[in-house]
């Protein structure tokens, strides 16, 4: 395990930050009432990225790379370029610098800055890849001894959402209406959402583009970071309308994403193997190596005007499947990906009911509902309630974060036929 590396920016220096020098995450930002920009975070502060290339402290080609506020130019170049600018930044921003003076007027506090959408969102695939989670969601509908389907221990099973439907953390979700049809119901009413939940999730961003089908290294290679993600589900609208052809506008309300992507190369040191397989793996998906991370992951709910409660703690690697796995099957059918594809990783659940990532789970499908600190129940998410994803990997002596994936619920807009 690597230990910290030391910056001349000495809140990147804390045991505590999330930002570390040995992270340097991507974002994008607009320092006070400026036009947006990429940016990196260190500490408690954001470097100008475009500003140090308009001053020639990056130079990574003949054209910018930086005169627009997202990071898909840099995904573009491909990985050589990736490590390029990676190395560059760090010698920037390491202890001892030469080149403190030209860097520094260039630093914003991260406190005053707004956080835009980090890169812009070619395609959108969700899986559902945690064991423990399958398991559930199918004890509670199938039961026991039917709770995984047949193909779900040979494939890792998904669903192509919407990529319009992705929004940066802080961004208000509003409850959608839908049809509606309880069991006992004679015939289905349009009505708000009455059973909204989250689903904790990481999410893989696509660098390269590809044609054909890619091998699970190949794959690992493509991706370019990870973020948090939230997949705002409505179960009861779920419920009604998943079957034949599965999730459609249960799903189509939002995806939330945190703020900072975070380079494959700063996770490199918490690489962790996925767990033994139950059933042998065609040979395409065998892994040449780990493809998971150990990274440790929390789910807090707040009603509105009052304190957070956890309610969940889990870690990415409890996943069955791993991103470039996915991305791998993505391809199998020819399937073309494009750089900036947005891959959920499905919701990441232990093996414990503390450790539940979401809250289908939680309350076991409403009939254990959870007491937050404040005293308040929740079988579901009420409106006014936001909702927090945090999540890190912890070295020697410091953490790699991606900064909060949150939301507040509002209400539904009421409907007038």
């Amino acid at each position: 395990m690597t230990s910290l590396l030391r910056s001349w920016v000495e809140s990147a220096n804390s045991a505590t930050t999330e930002f570390p020098l040995n992270n340097l995450p991507y974002g994008v930002f607009a320092p006070g009432d400026d036009d947006p920009r990429c940016g990196v975070a260190i500490g408690d502060q954001i470097v100008d990225i475009r500003a140090l290339e308009e001053i020639g402290l990056i130079d990574l080609s003949d054209e910018p790379v930086f005169d627009v506020p997202f990071w898909n130019v840099l995904m573009e170049m491909g990985p050589e370029a990736w490590d390029a600018f990676r190395s560059r930044l760090t010698e920037l921003l390491v202890e001892g610098s030469s080149e403190r003076e030209e860097v520094e007027p260039h630093l914003y506090p991260a406190s005053d800055a707004e956080l835009f959408m980090p890169f812009l969102v070619s395609g959108y695939t969700d899986f559902y890849a945690s064991k423990h989670h399958a398991t559930n969601v199918g004890t509670m509908f199938r039961g026991a001894e039917n709770a995984l389907p047949p193909n779900w221990l040979h494939i890792p099973i998904g669903y192509n959402g919407r990529a319009s439907s992705v929004v940066v953390s802080g961004t208000e979700v509003r409850r959608p209406n839908g049809q509606l049809k309880g069991p006992n119901d004679a015939a289905p009413r349009f009505a708000p959402c009455e059973r909204f939940d989250f689903e904790l999730e990481m999410g893989a961003i696509v660098g390269t583009a590809s044609e054909g089908m890619v091998s699970v290294a190949e794959a690992d290679e493509m991706i370019f970071g990870y973020v948090l993600l939230n997949d705002w589900s409505a179960r009861d609208i779920q419920a009604w309308e998943y079957q034949p052809l599965g999730p459609f506008q249960a799903k189509a309300t939002a995806t939330t994403i945190s703020p900072w992507i975070v380079s494959r190369a700063a996770l490199e040191p918490f690489r962790t193997s996925t767990p033994a397989r139950e059933k042998e793996l065609l040979p395409y998906l065998a892994e040449p190596g780990p493809m998971l991370y150990d990274i440790k992951l929390e789910v807090e709910i707040a009603p509105e005007g009052k304190a957070g409660t956890v309610v969940a703690r889990t870690n990415y690697a409890e996943m069955y499947y791993s991103a470039p796995q996915q991305l791998c099957h993505h391809t199998t059918s020819g399937c073309p990906m494009d750089v900036g594809d947005l891959l959920g990783s499905g919701t990441i659940s232990g093996p414990t009911k503390d450790s539940r990532g979401s809250m289908l789970e939680i309350s076991w499908g409403g009939k254990e509902p959870v007491t937050l600190d404040s005293g308040e129940t929740r079988s579901f998410l009420h409106d006014g309630d936001t909702v927090k994803f945090t999540g890190y990997a912890e070295g020697q002596g410091y953490r790699i974060g991606f900064g909060p994936c949150e939301g507040k619920i509002l209400p539904a807009i009421p409907y007038k036929a």
